[in-house]
């Protein structure tokens, strides 16, 4: 029985896979109608033209542990990952070419148009590695991942699923501050390293300098090292040869009991939760009963199969293979990135997992209609299904209602997240400011580490005495004219020079300690703008330093605004309070009273401002007679005034907590 749809988009195409899902053994046909033309799609495995034999079914078994390579592609933001990865499925068929989805793999909406890779992303590929002695056929194992800072645990757990990595390096840029830290994630893990220079087809392209870079900065072989154009696929021929001879298959025993990663996981509306695996040892088929080591839950393997570069159901997963598997997980919190997955009824030891992830960002996050708190709350339970590395907690402020508190791995982080949320799940959120964790020590003794300014004790009998706050071990890599006046900018948010080099005639390597406050709102986008955009800046987290903190506190009308609280160092309170004023002062309307804006540090103001009242003319009505009555008008206007002042409320508009985001 055929069904008819007239619709043309992606969601008749749910309904018809849907419809077989209810009822598969029967065959469906979904008929497109639209401009008077029609389109018939066969939906149906068994159908009568699906009666021969499968051509395209894979079979794994014929791959075992000696045949299989798993690397990723690392690099600098922009240095040509994803148009690689674009070129290598190509060269293995795994999409066609010209098939008109630059960067492929950049699935979001938000990183095809921002530009970034976000979620690291797998794919299967099936490559006929020919030599004089023979012809075989391997299993590679492709993971892109992300290049900015932010994103460094998507690399770290991609990593832990690959022997192999492709270090890849611009041509005219050369060795940049995150292939630093992308280098060393990979050197602490043990993985094979082959240098890839890109974009050798550029006017400016100078690969020769950029292997003495990669020999003096991280001891690479010059000779090692692979010359490529992913624009043009000039020595792309080259890419996979050098994977399958350089990078180690995987170290798995397939005779032993099942232990599997879990590297990642995503909701599907239809299946739940779908997780992104890695078979360590053992094998996995359709129908078996696994347990997770951190949660002590059972489930039966629903669908198990290879992202290639779909999902595309297998059945089975062998020693050493990538990919997914559905097992009706329903919640978040069961699919534990990190997590060891292995059959009921065994006992396995548990693999290494990952490090945590570190929040460096806190930040809450309200409904801009406070009616849609459980949509919210459904919004970013499915989010952080797809993103584990933010941290969720309920809170309630006094201006804005009910919320949760996230902590992001940095500011770009944090802008991905809320994009996401309004893009994919069309919420309407307000962001409180951007805060970092401190430590403060109060006079009973105890310690407590605060991420929320709101929760900054206001008991007047306990008091702090002594303060710390996060820093961090920034790396920055400019040109060699810009060196002063970058020192200069590290000067002013209080950093401390570790080293300071050259890596070759043109450009300097400097290694800053910085506090994380001084770098989390518009300190990149400062550095770009003195050095032309030509810096590079990449940080990761150190230790605690004693520090001199205050808060700050937001007062409209004498009431305080929770949600605008903020800390602050000592020395710049007075600054960022004026600031904080002049610019609430320019987005919150004028009312029927006047509203006063101040920030304070404890019960001392040190920054205000006045919007006056909206004033009706009342002595429009008054054409002569004595003055005491224009007073006696005046006095009653004032009188009304002071009374609305005490019961009325501010209405602050969401423009102005983006505005104070601006503030350092």
């Amino acid at each position: 029985m055929p069904y008819y749809l007239n619709n043309k988009s992606s969601k008749a195409i749910q309904i018809a896979n849907y419809i077989y899902r209810l009822r598969p053994n029967h065959h469906h046909r979904l008929v497109f109608s639209y401009f008077g033309s029609i389109e018939q799609h066969g939906f149906c495995s068994n159908s009568r033209n699906n009666n021969k034999k499968d051509d395209n079914v894979i079979d794994l078994s014929q791959y075992p542990t000696d045949r299989i390579r798993n690397f990723s592609i690392i690099a600098h933001v922009d240095h040509g990952k994803s148009t690689i990865a674009d070129r290598l499925l190509e060269l293995t068929g795994t999409i066609k070419r010209g098939h008109g989805v630059a960067q492929y793999l950049d699935k979001l909406q938000v990183e095809r148009e921002r530009g970034i890779t976000v979620k690291a992303q797998t794919a299967t590929m099936f490559y006929d590695y020919n030599t004089k002695e023979s012809n075989t056929n391997y299993l590679l194992n492709l993971i892109d991942t992300p290049g900015h800072v932010d994103f460094s645990y998507e690399v770290s757990r991609s990593l832990a699923a690959c022997q192999g990595a492709l270090l890849v390096v611009d041509a005219a840029q050369g060795v940049q501050a995150q292939t630093v830290a992308n280098f060393y994630l990979a050197f602490e893990s043990n993985l094979t390293i082959i240098p890839v220079i890109n974009k050798i087809d550029q006017p400016t392209a100078d690969p020769d300098r950029v292997k003495e870079q990669l020999k003096s900065m991280f001891d690479l072989d010059p000779s090692d090292v692979l010359l490529t154009s992913a624009k043009t696929g000039q020595g792309l021929e080259h890419v996979l040869p050098a994977v399958i001879e350089r990078i180690p298959p995987p170290p798995g025993k397939s005779d032993s009991n099942l232990r599997m990663f879990l590297l990642d996981s995503y909701y599907d509306e239809y299946k739940g939760v779908i997780c992104h695996v890695a078979v360590v040892d053992g094998s996995l088929r359709k129908g078996d009963k696994i347990a997770s080591v951190a949660t002590g839950q059972s489930y039966e393997i629903l669908d198990v199969g290879i992202m290639h570069p779909e999902l595309r159901s297998t059945g089975y997963l062998l020693t050493g293979q990538v990919g997914y598997v559905v097992t009706g997980m329903r919640s978040t919190k069961e699919a534990r990135v990190g997590d060891t997955l292995f059959h009921t009824r065994t006992t396995v030891e548990p693999l290494p997992g990952f490090k945590p992830a570190k929040h460096m960002v806190f930040s809450g996050l309200y409904p801009a209609d406070g009616s849609d708190f459980e949509a919210l709350s459904h919004a970013i339970e499915r989010l952080t299904c797809n993103d584990a590395s933010v941290s969720v907690a309920r809170e309630s402020s006094t201006a804005l209602g009910l919320g949760f508190r996230c902590g992001f791995l940095g500011l770009l982080h944090m802008d991905v997240f809320h994009q996401r949320l309004e893009q994919e799940h069309g919420t309407h959120i307000i962001s409180t400011v951007p805060t970092v964790p401190y430590i403060f020590e109060y006079s009973d003794g105890s310690k407590v580490e605060v991420q929320n300014p709101g929760a900054f004790t206001s008991d007047p009998k306990i008091r702090v005495v002594a303060s710390w706050e996060p820093t961090v071990l920034a790396t920055i890599i400019i040109p060699s004219e810009y060196v002063g006046v970058v020192i200069n900018l590290c000067s002013e948010r209080r950093g401390e020079q570790l080293e300071y080099s050259f890596i070759d005639s043109q450009r300097a390597f400097m290694k800053y300690r910085l506090p994380l406050r001084e770098i989390v709102v518009d300190f990149y986008n400062e550095l770009k703008s003195i050095t032309s955009g030509y810096a590079s800046f990449d940080y990761e987290d150190s230790e605690y330093v004693a520090s001199d903190v205050v808060k700050l506190d937001i007062l409209l009308n004498g009431q305080p605004v929770d949600a605008m609280a903020t800390i602050v160092h000592k020395l710049k309170a007075q600054r960022v309070g004026r600031e904080l004023v002049d610019k609430l002062k320019k987005y919150i309307d004028r009312q029927m009273f006047e509203i006063t804006i101040q920030a304070a540090i404890g019960s001392k103001v040190i920054a205000r401002e006045t919007i006056s009242a909206l004033r009706k003319n009342v002595l429009a009505k008054c054409y002569g007679g004595d003055v005491t009555r224009k007073k006696k008008l005046l006095e009653k206007q004032k009188e009304g005034k002071k009374r609305m002042k005490r019961v009325g409320s501010v209405d602050i508009p969401q423009e102005a907590f983006h505005a104070i985001l601006k503030v350092s």
